[in-house]
């Protein structure tokens, strides 16, 4: 049977990001930054509601050094879309506020999503072992179906990972002139996972906690085993068809983002040790298997996370599993469970980058009535700039913007 390959990608919240210098900006001919007022977008539909705390949110992005956002709300005030920045470094055009882009590690609550459903169905079992299903890997058999969704197998993430002692141990390259000179190169995910497995084992399964695009692999290694068709045929019966997700899609190989886009960048310096700029907005991310490959839009995503939060693709109790946090990350099944604060309440969340250059958001209330969905695009580098400690900050002003009815408080 031939495997689709899909990417993995880090969570966006736990990835740093690159601040644009001036003297950057210049270089590439990137327009200076201009006033609120005048360098976000909102469409016709939503131009009858006046947000400006969405606005400047956005904005700030913007200022901080992003090139450019995309943004969709929805919430009791109805929907909200806008865009921010540039499209594309050099030209004048704002983002498209529903382009689509390469989403990241998003597509983990999609997989998860789908395993779900096939134990539901009783083809496959939360607790039983992944050894079951999958022999010829040789994997440990206390890796149970619930610790790869959860990232508690202990395996090695094949893009590189920590040892117990904190020295790094490298994997496929995902960073740097390497990953550049080979993002068009394709990989399959039995390929990642036997990579993986190689290493030793980061810990004892079941015993603490660790994000690996690895589980997310095997996942998708698991889905083709039990319904004898491609993983990515499987997210589109499932999920993509039924909810009318017109603008998703496994990327597989396709190194195209297809229709209107915003672009991502990546700053190296050449052999003559110049810094250069490369366009990334073409890459092929079959490099994070079943982990960070798919292609979608903020409307879809929307759709998404409010269908799965208000009970139409899992059900109750399989849902509440999903929902529920392991202790130290805060990861139930293929999602994020924070607290926003006093006044906010909880959030269900899985934010994504691929290697370089974009990122997404992904907000919803737990009766996924109120969403937030976005894109932001940047000019991304081996060494992450000073701006990057300012991200989290910026996304949980604009989550707070969202689910605190208004009133945002400021990240601690």
């Amino acid at each position: 049977m031939k495997t689709q390959p899909l990417p993995a990608t880090k969570v966006l919240r736990r990835v740093t990001v690159t601040a644009l210098s001036a003297a950057l900006l210049a270089a590439t001919a990137t327009p200076g930054p201009a006033t609120a007022a005048s360098s976000v977008t909102v469409p016709a539909a939503a131009a009858g509601q006046d947000r400006p705390d969405l606005r400047k949110a956005m904005q700030a992005f913007v200022d901080a050094g992003f090139t450019g956002v995309q943004l969709r709300v929805h919430d009791e005030r109805g929907e909200w879309a806008g865009s921010a920045g540039v499209r594309k470094l050099g030209a004048a055009a704002k983002p498209p506020t529903n382009g689509r882009f390469w989403t990241g590690s998003v597509i983990k609550t999609f997989v998860a999503t789908a395993v779900l459903q096939l134990v539901a169905e009783g083809k496959l079992g939360l607790d039983a072992p992944v050894a079951g299903y999958l022999p010829e890997l040789g994997l440990d058999g206390r890796i149970t179906v619930r610790m790869l969704l959860r990232h508690t197998s202990g395996l090695f993430n094949y893009t590189g990972d920590f040892d117990p002692d904190g020295t790094w141990v490298p994997g496929i390259s995902a960073a740097g002139k390497d990953w550049l000179d080979n993002r068009f190169r394709s990989y399959q995910p039995e390929e990642l996972v036997r990579l993986a497995l190689a290493k030793p084992a980061r810990f004892t399964p079941g015993t603490d906690q660790s994000y690996a695009n690895t589980n997310y692999s095997l996942a998708a290694l698991l889905i083709e085993q039990v319904t004898g068709r491609t993983y990515a045929e499987e997210l589109q019966r499932r999920i993509v068809r039924p909810l009318g997700l017109k603008g998703t899609m496994v990327a597989g190989d396709r190194t195209r983002l297809p229709g209107p886009h915003a672009h991502g960048y990546y700053r190296y310096q050449d052999a003559a040790g110049k810094k250069q700029v490369a366009d990334i907005s073409r890459q092929n991310l079959s490099l994070l298997a079943g982990a960070g490959d798919l292609i979608s839009t903020t409307q879809d995503l929307h759709t998404f996370i409010s269908a799965l939060n208000g009970g139409r693709l899992l059900p109750d109790a399989l849902l509440a599993e999903m929902r529920t946090p392991h202790p130290k990350m805060g990861y139930g099944l293929g999602l994020f469970v924070q607290d926003l604060g006093p006044g906010c309440g909880t959030v269900y969340q899985h934010n994504g980058s691929p290697p370089h250059g974009y990122g997404t958001l992904m907000y919803s209330s737990p009766d996924g009535k109120t969403t937030v969905t976005g894109s932001v695009t940047w000019v991304d580098e081996a060494t992450r700039g000073p701006a990057a400690a300012d991200f989290q900050k910026l996304v949980d002003t604009l989550a707070k913007d969202v689910f605190c009815s208004g009133q945002a408080k400021p990240a601690q």
